[in-house]
């Protein structure tokens, strides 16, 4: 019979003749994350099977990178600020409404990722205080989403948006706002949903803008807003 390799999840099978049986009443050590090959009985193919579990270790450093990458940067159109080490860090909320805002826009599959869609994305994560401000002030996720249609339309029911839809200018300008914001105050921590919400809304020919302004979001309120502008969040009791 030729030679077969059987793939079960993650571990790669392939049957072995040359393999002794493991003795079951031996004591199990710990696991090593590179564990030596196994043998098991089986009627398959009348012959032994021998499993190999991969290297886990080089799984979880590529995890951990893969996450650093995201925790600590947004896109900029000022690269050099960022090389000179003088740009503030965004905080995980922020980050977190700007992935949730390019996963709106893949939903409604827009090509890009613009103003309402970081809008949608503050709406999504919910729980920063710019998001809490907006809901007390009547504006929810579902009403920025029908006007989000109702001023852009429906995309192509064909068309796919890419994993991370580019930003438009408007979007980018917003985020670039809020990083200048946070270096004008001079003040320490992070640059917060707040900043992002108010960069939005600095931009007034953009769609978020201009949805904000259809329900109800004024300077106003964007000034009282802006005094709470460096906390993201305040434990209620």
């Amino acid at each position: 019979m030729a030679s077969t390799s059987i793939t079960l999840s993650a571990l790669s099978i392939s049957p072995s003749t040359s393999q002794p049986h493991r003795n079951p009443s031996a004591s199990s050590p710990s696991l090593p994350c590179h564990l030596p090959p196994y043998n098991l009985s089986t009627t398959f193919m009348g012959k032994k099977l021998s499993i190999r579990i991969p290297n886990l270790n080089h799984l979880a450093s590529k995890h951990r990178t893969a996450v650093a990458t995201v925790l600590f940067s947004l896109p900029t159109a000022k690269p050099d600020r960022n090389s000179t080490g003088k740009s503030p860090k965004w905080s995980a909320r922020a980050i977190k409404s700007f992935a949730m805002g390019e996963l709106e826009a893949r939903k409604l599959k827009y090509p890009n990722t613009g103003t309402e869609a970081l809008l949608m994305g503050i709406l999504v994560e919910g729980t920063s205080l710019a998001a809490k401000f907006l809901r007390a002030n009547g504006i929810t996720l579902f009403k920025v989403r029908d006007e989000t249609v109702n001023l852009l339309g429906k995309s192509d029911l064909y068309f796919f948006s890419p994993e991370h839809p580019p930003l438009t200018e408007p979007a980018q300008r917003a985020l670039d706002w809020a990083v200048d914001q946070k270096l004008k105050s001079g003040e320490n921590g992070e640059i917060t949903v707040t900043h992002l919400l108010l960069g939005i809304w600095s931009e007034k020919e953009s769609a978020g803008h201009k949805i904000l302004a259809s329900l109800g979001f004024d300077e106003e309120k964007a000034k009282e807003l802006s005094k709470s502008m460096d906390s993201d969040y305040v434990p209620s009791f």
